[in-house]
C-alpha cells in the first residue's frame, strides 16, 4: 500500500510527540463543575414478559423434557413398526408402478400416499417412551395421530389417554401422577398444557410434528409484527386449539365461505354483534373486528386443502389493498405457507388420478384414513369435487360380505350402502383407485383391498 508524502508527515507528527497525541496534554486545564443530584426518580423501561414461544423453548431446555427419543430401544421399536405397519401388498404394488391386477380387481395406487415422516417419527417416539420408562405411568394427553389402529395399539400397551372434561377444550390432568410420563401428540399440545406438565415433576415426550412448530413459529411472528392472527383451520381440531394458544389476538376461518365474511367485514365493516356471534367459538377473547382486522397474518393448520389456503390468501391481499391502498397494504397483510408438504404431496398425487379417471376406466377411488383425520377428509373432498365416485373408510371393516360399504361423507356422516355395481358380471374387471391419508399405515390399505379381493371372488363364485 503506497501513502502519500502528506500521510507519512502527519504520521511522523503523531509519533515524535510520543502517547501524549492520544492523551490530555499536561498543560491542559480541568475546568471544576458543579455536580447537580436530581432526587426524581429515573423512568424506568417497561420490562416485556417473555413470549410463549420463548417460554416453551426454556420448557424444552429442561432435562426431563425429550424430543429426540431413546436410543436403547430403538431397534426393538423399529421391529415392531415394521411388523405392525408394513405391507407385501403395497411395497408389490410400488414395484409394479403402482398398479396389480388380482381376483379380477385392478388396482392404481396413487403416487403419493400414506405415513408421513411426521407421523411416523411421532409413533416411534411414543413406543419408545413405553420401552423406555418400564413400570411407570405414561399418559397421553390426545391420540397421538388420527388412526385407529394406532390408537388402539397405544391402548394395549396401557398408555392412559387423559379423559376431557366435556368443558371446551378442558382435560382432567387429576390423575397424572409424580413421576410419571406424559407424551405430547403429533398435533401438538396448547401452551397452557405445556405449561402445566413443566411445573410438575414428570417426564415429557413431545412428538409434536415440527411442521406443526413451524406454524407456532409463524403465529409468533404474526405478534411480533403486532397482526392478528387468520387462522385456515378447524377451530376445534387438536393442531388449531394448540396453534391459537401460541397467539395472542386470532380468529379462525375453516372455508372460503367464512374467509369471504372476514374479508367483506375488513372492506366494509358490519353488524359486529352478529360477526361477532358467528365467530365466537373461533376468536381470541376481547375479539374486535373494527381494530384487530387493521393487520393480519395468514396462517393454517398443516393439514388443510392448499389451493384453499393459497385463495384465502390472495383474497386477505385484495381485501387489504382496497381498504388501504397498493402501498399500505404489504404492510397490513403477512403470509408465509405452512402447510406440510406431505399433505400437498397426497393431494396432488389424487389429482393425477382424478384427471386420469376416464382414462384409466375407473369404477371408484377408496380413500383409507382416520374419520376425523382432517388431512384424509381433504383428500376424498377431490374426487368428490370432480363428481368421480369415491368412498373414505377408516378400516378394512367397512367393507361387508354383503357388498356393502360403510364410509364418511364430506359432510361428515357415516353412511352405508351399495358398495360394488355389477360385482356379479365374471366377464367385467372391476377397477379402481386407491389411496391413504398421512397417519395411515400400508397395512391398512392391505386389509382393505384384501376385503375387496376376498368380495369380488366369492361374487363372481
Amino acid at each position: 500500500m503506497k501513502f502519500s508524502t502528506a500521510s507519512v508527515v502527519a504520521v511522523a507528527a503523531l509519533v515524535t510527540t510520543g502517547s501524549h497525541a492520544f492523551t490530555l496534554s499536561h498543560h491542559t486545564q480541568r475546568v471544576a463543575r458543579p455536580l447537580f443530584m436530581s432526587t426524581a426518580e429515573a423512568p424506568t423501561e417497561e420490562v416485556k414478559p417473555p413470549s410463549k414461544k420463548a417460554q416453551r423453548l426454556q420448557y424444552m431446555k429442561t432435562p426431563n423434557f425429550h424430543r429426540r427419543g431413546f436410543k436403547d430401544v430403538r431397534e426393538n421399536v423399529e421391529k415392531s413398526m415394521g411388523e405392525q405397519f408394513e405391507s407385501a401388498l403395497v411395497d408389490e404394488l410400488k414395484t409394479n408402478d403402482f398398479v396389480i391386477e388380482k381376483d379380477g380387481v385392478k388396482v392404481h395406487l396413487a403416487k403419493d400416499f400414506g405415513f408421513c415422516w411426521g407421523v411416523e417419527r411421532s409413533i416411534a417416539l411414543a413406543y419408545e417412551a413405553v420401552e423406555h420408562f418400564p413400570g411407570k405411568t405414561v399418559h397421553i394427553t390426545n391420540e397421538l395421530i388420527h388412526n385407529p389402529e394406532v390408537n388402539d395399539k397405544l391402548h394395549d400397551m396401557n398408555v392412559q389417554f387423559i379423559e376431557k372434561t366435556g368443558e371446551g377444550d378442558g382435560k382432567d390432568f387429576s390423575k397424572v401422577g409424580d413421576g410419571d410420563v406424559v407424551i405430547l401428540p403429533a398435533f401438538g399440545a396448547s401452551f397452557e398444557e405445556m405449561s402445566l406438565m413443566n411445573s410438575k415433576n414428570v417426564d415429557i415426550v413431545d412428538t409434536t410434528c415440527p411442521w406443526v412448530s413451524k406454524v407456532w413459529n409463524t403465529v409468533d411472528q404474526h405478534q411480533r409484527k403486532g397482526m392478528t392472527s387468520i387462522i385456515h383451520g378447524k377451530y376445534a381440531h387438536e393442531e388449531t386449539v394448540a396453534t391459537v394458544s401460541f397467539c395472542e389476538d386470532y380468529i379462525c376461518v375453516k372455508d372460503m365461505k367464512e374467509a369471504d365474511m372476514v374479508a367483506d367485514y375488513i372492506v366494509n365493516g358490519g353488524d359486529k354483534e352478529k360477526f361477532l356471534k358467528y365467530f365466537e367459538n373461533a376468536i381470541s377473547e376481547g375479539f374486535d373486528p373494527d381494530t384487530m382486522l387493521e393487520k393480519v397474518g395468514l396462517a393454517n393448520q398443516t393439514t388443510m386443502y392448499k389451493k384453499e389456503t393459497r385463495a384465502i390468501g390472495q383474497l386477505m391481499q385484495k381485501s387489504m389493498m382496497k381498504k388501504f391502498g397498493p402501498v399500505e397494504a404489504k404492510d397490513r397483510y403477512w403470509e408465509f405457507d405452512t402447510i406440510c408438504d406431505a399433505t400437498q404431496e397426497r393431494q396432488d398425487a389424487i389429482h393425477d388420478l382424478v384427471e386420469n379417471a376416464s382414462e384409466l376406466d375407473l369404477d371408484f377411488i377408496l380413500v383409507v384414513g382416520g374419520w376425523d383425520s382432517s388431512n384424509t377428509a381433504h383428500l376424498l373432498e377431490i374426487p368428490q369435487k370432480a363428481s368421480v365416485r369415491s368412498f373414505h373408510i377408516n378400516k378394512a371393516d367397512c367393507i361387508g360380505a354383503d357388498n356393502t360399504i360403510t364410509h364418511r361423507t364430506m359432510s361428515g356422516d357415516i353412511v352405508t350402502e351399495k358398495f360394488i355395481e355389477d360385482i356379479e358380471n365374471q366377464d367385467r374387471e372391476l377397477v379402481m383407485g386407491v389411496t391413504s391419508g398421512a397417519s395411515t399405515p400400508d397395512k391398512a390399505v392391505q386389509d382393505s383391498l384384501s376385503s375387496i379381493f376376498l368380495l369380488k371372488k366369492m361374487s363372481s363364485s
